[in-house]
């Protein structure tokens, strides 16, 4: 007797289940101990980050009280990644600029994130969404767009931060010597 094949939409949710825990682990990972400062990755979150969030605006303010969460949250957000820029220990070494982020700040947010997802997989998949609920409906949810403007601004801040240290102390470096 041959085993039944696995349909379509429980491999692509399998799949992307995997996915998001592999991103999480690896974002939790990185908040965790010395980093070395990337060339890219601040400019990536300080450009796009706010570009997410002016996209999901225009979706979020169809709903008042959703808008007014994601503004709220970024607000929230901008101010967290103030304290853990100054909860953050700098180091320029002649390898290159390294930074350790306060472990509990960033893994606190990230949990939140993923606390969430966890809840709105359970409403779509474990427990059965409406059939009259959209998509669109939980991107506008006020508790989502609250967590995701908080990540959102804590990360484009402290993205921000990072470079205006390195900006600082790269001004204040001398050129390298070259052979």
């Amino acid at each position: 007797m041959m085993a039944a094949p696995i349909q379509p939409s429980l491999a692509l949710t399998i799949g992307l289940v995997a996915f998001i825990a592999w991103r999480m682990a690896s974002r939790v990972r990185r908040m965790v101990g010395r980093q070395h400062l990337s060339r890219l990755r601040p400019w990536i979150a300080v450009v796009f980050l706010p570009l997410l969030v002016l996209m999901l605006s225009l979706v979020a303010f169809v709903k008042p009280a959703a808008a007014v969460a994601l503004l709220a949250g970024c607000g929230i957000g901008i101010a967290l990644g103030i304290w853990g820029l100054r909860l953050t220990r700098f180091e320029a070494m002649p390898e290159g600029l390294f930074y350790t982020p306060n472990p509990y700040l960033g893994v606190a947010l990230s949990v939140l994130l993923i606390a969430r997802l966890g809840w709105r997989f359970a409403q779509l998949y474990a427990i059965g969404a409406p059939v009259s609920v959209s998509p669109a409906d939980y991107v506008r949810s006020p508790l989502t767009l609250l967590i995701f403007g908080m990540l959102a601004g804590y990360y484009a801040t402290y993205a921000a931060g990072l470079l205006r240290w390195k900006g600082k102390t790269e001004a204040g470096r001398p050129p390298p010597v070259e052979a």
